[in-house]
């Protein structure tokens, strides 16, 4: 895109200036001229009373792999030799991915002593394992890791790569993107396909989450997209599926560019949010730490976990560990049950793909009734001692 300025129609009236939320564009000789702070967001052109300014789309040639690349790959992150949640959660959204554009779905292993994840991955329906088993490879390092998957891409021509944004997975796809020369679509909430232009659509939060923007790659193979766990939704498992398991060498002079003299665990607050099937979530209704005592006992009475918004953990009543949302951790467990959250889209972005969603909240107005399931509107000091006095009367 370019943005276009005809001299012969500019008047020199500076509405364009004033329109510029980025102080783009300046008066020389009384006529508009544009400089490099311009985004080609396009509100100069929609403000000029002289239509004296236009964006013109500049084609670029595209890229040679565009009509060769075929096939959807999942890049498979291990450690210490198991699949995490997220691997399980990519291989169902390439599989719906690959159904749609008729082609098969792959997965790459990494790693040493680690073939027999294969199986798993197989019956998660990936057709084909590329496996690089190595024992330079059995550290992750993002430096040869790149340098393996980079050189696999260009062999094979994938159009499709999907890994988790997991912190392996931020170290490692970027370096993948720029040594293939592609683009990347980081930290996707949703992916599908344009049915028209077989592109896959990239949709991910952005603006800190005040918008969701969808983002495609038209002229570059393969089309690489990170996804954060829990938000899609796992392959079903088909115990003994087969497939076609591809051994991947490593080349002789390629080795790890950092050592790893050891590996130490955090120690602090812990709390299994992403594996809980039970999540009880506390917002700023609850009015202060104290509040979160009441949900607590509900987290307990239902075997499940304590959650919280941003605002609550903002406001010292609870650990970050607890936090859920687009800055905190990403959830999808069978029972969401949020009090006093209002629903803010940077936390509905971490918890609506949870299977039941029940909200208590004062305000009949909360966004957090737009995804619920079940929305109980009242002061949650009373519903929720009812909900606990019911659950003991269930239980006898």
């Amino acid at each position: 895109m370019a943005l276009i300025i005809d001299k012969t129609a500019c008047t020199g009236c500076g509405s364009c200036l004033e329109a510029c939320p980025f102080g783009a564009l300046e008066l020389v000789d009384d006529k508009a001229q544009v400089n490099d702070n311009c985004t080609l967001c396009g509100t100069c052109v929609e403000a000029c009373p002289e239509s004296a300014l236009s964006l013109e789309d500049i084609q670029r040639a595209a890229d040679q792999r565009t009509a060769t690349s075929r096939g959807v790959w999942v890049f498979a992150e291990q450690r210490e030799g198991a699949l995490p949640e997220v691997v399980a959660e990519l291989l169902g959204q390439g599989g719906r991915l690959a159904a749609d554009l008729g082609v098969d779905l792959s997965a790459v292993l990494l790693g040493h002593g680690v073939e027999a994840l294969a199986a798993e991955l197989f019956a998660q329906g990936a057709r084909k394992v590329y496996l690089a088993d190595d024992p330079r490879l059995a550290q992750f390092d993002d430096g040869i890791y790149a340098a393996v998957l980079a050189r696999l891409i260009a062999q094979e021509r994938p159009e499709i790569l999907l890994a988790g944004a997991t912190a392996l997975g931020r170290s490692l796809i970027p370096r993948v993107a720029t040594a293939v020369a592609t683009g990347l679509t980081a930290d996707c909430t949703g992916l599908a396909i344009d049915p028209t232009r077989r592109l896959l659509l990239q949709t991910r939060p952005a603006f800190g989450g005040n918008i969701m923007a969808t983002i495609i790659c038209p002229d570059a193979r393969p089309q690489m997209a990170t996804v954060r766990p829990r938000v899609m939704k796992k392959a079903l498992p088909q115990p003994g599926a087969t497939g076609e398991l591809v051994r991947v060498g490593l080349d002789a002079d390629l080795a790890p560019t950092t050592q790893v003299l050891e590996v130490v665990r955090a120690i602090g607050e812990q709390v299994n949010l992403t594996a809980a099937e039970v999540v009880v979530v506390g917002g700023r209704g609850l009015g202060g730490p104290e509040g979160f005592d009441l949900a607590r006992e509900l987290a307990q009475a239902l075997g499940g976990v304590v959650g919280a918004t941003r605002g609550a953990v903002d406001a010292g009543w609870i650990g970050h560990a607890h936090q859920v949302g687009q800055t905190g951790r990403t959830i999808g467990p069978k029972l969401y049950i949020g009090l006093g959250v209002s629903g803010a889209v940077q936390h509905l972005v971490g918890m609506q793909s949870s299977d039941v969603i029940v909200a208590v909240n004062s305000d009949a107005n909360a966004p957090i009734f737009s995804v619920a399931t079940y929305g109980i509107v009242g002061n949650l000091f009373a519903v929720v001692p009812a909900m606990l006095a019911r659950l003991r009367e269930l239980r006898g």
